[in-house]
């Protein structure tokens, strides 16, 4: 099929397109991935190879659609080229081109980030023919939830987040702007319970952190990241049920301490995926986040049991093969 991927945030949109190449179907992106031989020097993941990963130099700049200040509506040309629009998170795509794209199939792909809003538009156009993908089973706790056609996670690819070691007693997490966006992120947790341990915040615009903060990493080191440090802690990011990041951490085999929801304050999906003390810990208390953070420093046996239920766990969920039959079921449902 001829699949046009609007996106609204590259990483994601990677992990996608990759899936979706791999199944075979050629795509042209809206995103970082519009020309796939220039990404441009902030592209946080790296190029795809694919020759279904298309440049039309007639219909890829046509792609290139604005979204954030305003909403461009989707050239008729681009609209005829494809079978399948696929649009990750903005409901405001919708009533902007509805009428216009309603004779293809037409995909919102939900990314965590919906609110009641997000959901009465969907509901509207579900009505009439959208399809809503969803990525986890708690957004069924969104008021006014509009119901969903699919249930397909994010994937973490487990050939490239894996390898574990934990060589370096150090409590870490990942996460943009963490202080910044506290009401999202929750530094405050983070902090609490790692205070006084070794300990470093990585990712874009923490400098606001002085020492604490480890630097923004390109794919490689973060990998690297993941796999040489013995424990990561997880605060997530409102109103996200699971992050990216909570993935490749978990896949990789890094011990896990997270907050839970009531730290958290909104539905966090870590209690349901997580069995407590063998594949990593949740906890509404940063005191026993502390306590455990401290223990799994100081015992790399217990982290490195841990660790490797956590991962087999991660696959389970998340797993690349899993999540890559569950688009092709779906596309072959259309």
């Amino acid at each position: 099929m001829n699949l046009l991927y609007l996106s609204c945030h590259s990483i994601a949109e990677f992990l996608e397109i990759k899936c979706f190449t791999d199944l075979g179907h050629d795509v042209i992106s809206q995103g970082t991935y519009n020309d796939p031989n220039n990404l441009g020097a902030d592209a946080a993941r790296p190029k795809i190879v694919s020759p279904h990963l298309r440049y039309d130099p007639d219909l890829n700049p046509l792609a290139k659609l604005e979204w954030v200040t305003r909403i461009d509506p989707i050239p008729e040309k681009l609209i005829d080229w494809a079978d399948v629009i696929l649009m990750h998170g903005i409901e405001r795509w919708l009533p902007v081109n509805w009428e216009r794209i309603k004779r293809k199939h037409v995909v919102f792909r939900a990314n965590g980030q919906s609110v009641p809003h997000t959901e009465s538009v969907l509901g509207k156009y579900r009505a009439q023919g959208l399809k809503v993908v969803r990525y986890s089973p708690l957004e069924a706790m969104i008021p006014g939830y509009c119901g969903a056609d699919a249930l397909i996670r994010f994937y973490a690819d487990e050939s490239e987040f894996t390898g574990w070691n934990g060589a370096k007693a150090q409590a870490i997490t990942v996460a943009q702007a963490m202080l910044k966006r506290e009401l999202y992120c929750k530094f405050s947790v983070f902090d609490a319970a790692t205070k006084g341990l070794p300990r470093k915040v990585y990712g874009n615009s923490n400098e606001d952190l002085g020492d604490l903060w480890g630097g923004q990493l390109s794919y490689e080191d973060l990998k690297a990241v993941y796999r040489d440090n013995r424990v990561g802690v997880y605060t997530g990011t409102a109103p996200a049920q699971y992050t990216l990041g909570f993935m490749e951490m978990w896949c990789t085999g890094l011990p896990l301490v997270c907050a839970g929801p009531r730290l958290m304050g909104y539905g966090v999906e870590t209690p349901y995926l997580i069995q407590s003390g063998v594949d990593g810990f949740v906890f509404d208390s940063t005191v026993k986040m502390h306590e455990t953070v401290e223990r799994l420093l100081k015992h790399p046996d217990e982290a490195a049991v841990i660790g490797k239920a956590g991962r087999e766990s991660a696959i389970r969920f998340f797993g690349y093969e899993k999540v890559k039959r569950n688009w092709k079921a779906f596309f072959d449902s259309l």
